[in-house]
């Protein structure tokens, strides 16, 4: 992928975050998931007061991507913060974010950490060395 390509899809993830819903933490979450031939599916996290009904931004890209067939990725893009501000640090995915990429993802996918300045590409080994997958079942 080109630097060009590179600070395109950063710039996404950081708009993204704009469609967040999160009047509990205050915190907006974008996500920008790229498929292995392309596609671009867009997610932004959307609370609950209950909490548990809460959904990352993370999984929304995911899920909407896999709810219309897709099932091979190459890379996400995440940037992340308190609304209304700037994103200035890399904002990595939870756990559970990284548990349903396991189910999805190989050893060749990349989380690119977005910040306004910049981003730091990681690999999905790095981000979670030790997932459960269906090789446990």
């Amino acid at each position: 992928m080109s630097e060009t390509e590179m600070k395109k899809y950063c710039s996404m993830a950081i708009k993204e975050r704009d469609n967040a819903y999160s009047p509990y933490s205050n915190i907006s979450v974008g996500a920008v998931l790229v498929t292995k031939d392309g596609k671009i599916y867009c997610g932004a996290n959307i609370e609950n007061a209950s909490f548990t009904p809460t959904v990352c931004a993370e999984r929304v890209a995911f899920f909407k991507a896999v709810n219309s067939g897709e099932r091979h990725f190459s890379k996400i893009f995440i940037a992340g913060g308190k609304c209304g501000e700037p994103s200035s640090d890399y904002f990595p995915p939870c756990g559970v974010c990284r548990q349903v990429m396991a189910e999805f993802c190989n050893d060749d996918f990349e989380v690119i950490l977005v910040k306004e300045n910049g981003y730091k590409k990681i690999t999905f080994p790095e981000i979670l060395p030790y997932r459960f997958d269906s090789n446990f079942m």
